[in-house]
């Protein structure tokens, strides 16, 4: 019997531990070489473990079970081949009829065999999220997948469901039915509540705000939106302005680009952009690195990348990990304003919020304008009142003129005159 150990690859530097979040083979099974067997969560992405080879598996740790990198999980018995595909023989065509063959009776008609009904479609869903669809009556075809390899959640069921679609039978819950449930938290939240419980106790947070009159920028989005998605194939949004204003902020007051090490302060010559995406998993900050060298269209496009791997699962610890300055926006959900918690061991964090129209003073005159509420939370240890409040106004500066976003932060004035 030749045996082989399926190991807990190492996630990344500094990760120690992960959680086995589900079995995708069940124990006996035979398994094919490079089939996807489990998934496991670290406290900042969701990996695949694959099998090495063809065989029988043995599953050595539960679902659920946190394990160190480098334990044994499953073995698999490689004595134990996966059946081959059979390939069947194209069917041999009838014998032709010889010239002088007396002729055929007429044959009997056809008697109909019984209907045999058509097998359905393997459902790619989690265990969880196929026991919730049979529950509730729903095919795998009506539920869009959103996790590795558009794997079916439990999740996505339930979106599904929250979306007022009728299932067969009524909904558990909000019923009466006084029943609850208990959910073991995944690493990766985890993780992010220990950060954001250190951040609180170990950091001298403060929120400065302002408000941005977005007429500008949206009237510049208006008139030439469609050549530029045209011309370089992703849509033209407000986080490009955002983030070339934040890195022109950045380079004016370089306190809110630095971090705390011991009794240092480290600042740096670029911006790496650290981005906050929404994601099946949770809130995921992927980084946008050297946005200070970007135009518009490249950092469209980064951050389209990076939101579509972080909705597919596949985003790389690479990709979440170095940012030096973070934007949030919670505008997309309809936050009117909120106090974001700076993402350590960065000094800053920027929050977007919605654009309503309200009444504002202009001039003498009180006329209605687009306005977006936006929040500065820093650490005062690094940054003084005095740098996160000038910082805020030069974002809001370059975005009620668009023209300094593309002078380096300059009036045209300026340019002109060699200034």
């Amino acid at each position: 019997m030749a045996n082989i150990d399926v190991k807990v690859p190492s996630p990344g530097e500094s990760i120690s531990e992960v959680r086995i979040a589900q079995w995708l083979v069940a124990d006996g099974d035979v398994v094919k070489k490079d089939q996807v067997i489990a998934e496991i969560d670290s406290d900042k992405a969701t990996l695949e473990l694959s099998a090495e080879d063809g065989g029988k598996i043995s599953l050595l740790a539960k679902a659920d079970d946190t394990v160190h990198v480098g334990d044994v999980v499953a073995r698999i018995d490689t004595s134990v081949k996966p059946p081959k595909e059979e390939v069947k023989a194209p069917a041999a065509a009838p014998p032709a009829a010889s010239p002088s063959a007396a002729p055929a009776a007429p044959a009997a008609p056809p008697v109909a065999a019984p209907a045999v009904p058509r097998e359905a479609a393997p459902v790619h869903a989690t265990p969880v999220a196929k026991a919730v669809m049979a529950d509730k009556g729903i095919s795998g075809d009506q539920v869009k997948g959103t996790g590795p390899n558009g794997r079916i959640s439990k999740g996505d069921v339930e979106a599904y469901l929250a979306g007022g679609v009728a299932a067969p039978v009524l909904m558990n819950g909000w019923g009466g039915t006084r029943n609850s449930t208990s959910t073991k938290m995944s690493t990766l939240r985890k993780k992010v509540a220990e950060r954001l419980v250190s951040v609180k106790n170990e950091t001298a947070m403060l929120t400065t705000f302002n408000e941005v009159d977005m007429s500008a920028v949206m009237a510049v989005r208006d008139k030439y939106k469609d050549k530029f998605k045209e011309k370089y194939g992703v849509s033209l949004g407000f986080m490009s302005f955002f983030t070339k204003a934040v890195t022109e902020g950045l380079r004016l007051f370089p306190n809110i680009n630095a971090q705390l090490d011991g009794e240092n302060v480290v600042t740096f010559d670029y911006a790496d952009i650290g981005i906050a995406v929404s994601s099946p998993k949770g809130l995921m900050v992927p980084v946008v690195r050297n946005a200070e060298q970007m135009s518009l269209a490249q950092i469209e496009q980064a951050i389209k990348d990076l939101a579509i791997k972080a909705r597919d699962g596949k985003l790389s610890l690479a990709e979440m990990t170095g940012g030096t300055f973070t934007i949030t926006n919670g505008g997309v959900f309809g936050s009117m304003l909120s106090t974001p918690i700076i993402n350590p061991p960065q000094s800053a964090i920027l929050g977007m919020h919605n654009i309503v129209e309200r009444p504002v003073a202009v001039n003498g005159q009180v006329v209605v304008r687009p306005v977006m509420y936006l929040a500065l939370s820093y650490d005062h240890r690094i940054v003084d009142g005095k740098e996160s409040v000038s910082f805020l106004y030069k974002v809001k500066e370059m975005l009620e003129d668009p023209a300094k976003l593309v002078l380096g932060g300059k009036d045209p004035g300026q340019v002109l005159a060699g200034l």
